[in-house]
């Protein structure tokens, strides 16, 4: 594989950006060797800068659901930006991709949109704050909901702790109101609500964790955490940044039909733009401003660029069988996966999420499941597939995506060049 133009563009980034790169796991620190610098995509395809061409399950780690380059979403975009790129005013636009949304998904009635997940996630944690008038909230070691300060805290060594901050930078303050707890424990839920009764604003989850593994939760545990926050008062967030729009149209609440207080998404709304939302009842989102006393605002909110390709793309995801066809594709590419036995290899999947690890478990529900130093194999598998031409995220730790594109002929080849890696 030529990597000799990555290779100088890695070097002159080192010069401009920390680490070389605009966002950490891009370095390759996790896999070694250098970067690959991407320059174009179409499909299920993209080619470096060097020219090396590779099927891709990143998929700018999942929003690109149809793909690279889609051809309704550039068309949608093309005409959108004839008329101006921002104006930090509203648009129709707005309108219609919130009325595609809401009209289409049982569990909002308002939404606001933003420029991130990890926005999105922020003003949820303030909103419900606002809403109940309570400062803590409960978060669970192993899932990963972006990077502002209250949600950068790692579990200390009790069931039940304030943990640590995993950021410099992050306040001693800031830890100590957010509650770590340990996936798939109920006793934790339970003793913190003793600990801290009327103290709990929301808990927080990813219902389908994707960000360390693919950590699925069994649909008993989400519901015992809906009424436990029914019962106390408390707001129960899911934080579906991957999983909405992925799963089906209503994301894992629709999958699981668990109607969560307050629902956060990513890029996928924006077909890959930089974007996100957060969505409620009309009550919970009376608390926003101007409505109510909780401010959040942003100049890009709602840009119209953004908004017009989620609109192309949500449109095409509410296509009859839309899921059930990718959710087959995926299928098809996990039961190929499967069917290679050697070094405790096994692949996790829901609808057309998956993740490869190197374990002799057949569940694993916990951060602290995954064995460490199973990476080491991951690190090998990842530079022998990039070769053979697949990419796929630089961590052992992140899911890889089927999207529409991917043909039955990339997964064929996707499969064989895993067989020619593990045997």
């Amino acid at each position: 594989m030529k990597n000799n133009i990555s290779q100088q563009l890695f070097e002159k980034a080192k010069q401009y950006f920390p680490g070389g790169v605009n966002s950490p796991v891009r370095a390759f620190r996790s896999v070694g060797g250098v970067p690959v610098f991407m320059e174009k995509g179409k499909g299920a395809h993209v080619w470096d800068a060097d020219g090396n061409e590779y099927i891709d399950y990143c998929g700018s780690w999942g929003p690109l659901i149809l793909g690279h380059a889609n051809d309704k979403v550039l068309s949608a975009v093309s005409k959108t930006m004839q008329n101006g790129t921002s104006f930090g005013a509203p648009t129709r636009l707005e309108n219609e991709l919130a009325e595609l949304i809401i009209g289409n998904n049982r569990f909002l009635e308002k939404i606001r949109f933003v420029s991130s997940g990890t926005e999105a996630v922020m003003s949820a944690i303030r909103l419900a704050r606002g809403f109940t008038g309570r400062n803590k909230i409960l978060k669970f070691e192993g899932c990963y909901h972006g990077h502002s300060d209250s949600l950068l805290v790692k579990a200390g060594s009790g069931l039940v702790t304030f943990g640590n901050t995993s950021s410099a930078g992050v306040p001693k303050s800031f830890v100590e109101e957010t509650i770590v707890v340990p996936l798939n424990s109920m006793q934790g839920i339970e003793e913190a609500f003793v600990k801290f009764k009327d103290q709990i604003a929301c808990i927080i989850i990813e219902p389908i964790p994707a960000n360390n593994g693919l950590l699925l939760q069994d649909r008993m545990y989400l519901q015992f955490l809906r009424d436990t926050c029914t019962k106390h008062g408390t707001l129960i967030i899911f934080d579906e940044v991957i999983s909405g729009f992925r799963i089906g149209f209503e994301g894992a609440a629709g999958y699981y039909d668990i109607k969560p207080d307050i629902v956060t998404y990513g890029k996928i709304i924006g077909g890959g733009f930089p974007v996100g939302a957060y969505g409620a009842s009309k009550e919970i989102m009376a608390s926003i401003s101007p409505d109510g006393n909780v401010y959040q605002a942003g100049t890009l909110s709602g840009n119209p660029v953004a908004m017009s390709a989620g609109i192309a793309q949500l449109t095409e995801c509410l296509k009859p069988n839309f899921y059930q066809e990718l959710e087959a594709k995926t299928k098809l590419l996990v039961d190929g996966l499967s069917e290679i036995h050697t070094n405790n290899f096994k692949v996790f999947s829901i609808g057309s999420i998956f993740w490869i690890a190197f374990t002799e478990k057949h569940h694993i529900k916990a951060a602290e499941e995954i064995d460490a130093e199973s990476m080491r194999y991951f690190k090998t598998l990842f530079h022998q597939l990039l070769e053979s031409g697949i990419y796929l995220g630089p961590s052992g730790y992140e899911v890889g995506f089927v999207n529409e594109a991917h043909t039955s002929a990339d997964i064929q080849r996707t499969v064989e060049v895993f067989k020619e890696s593990l045997i």
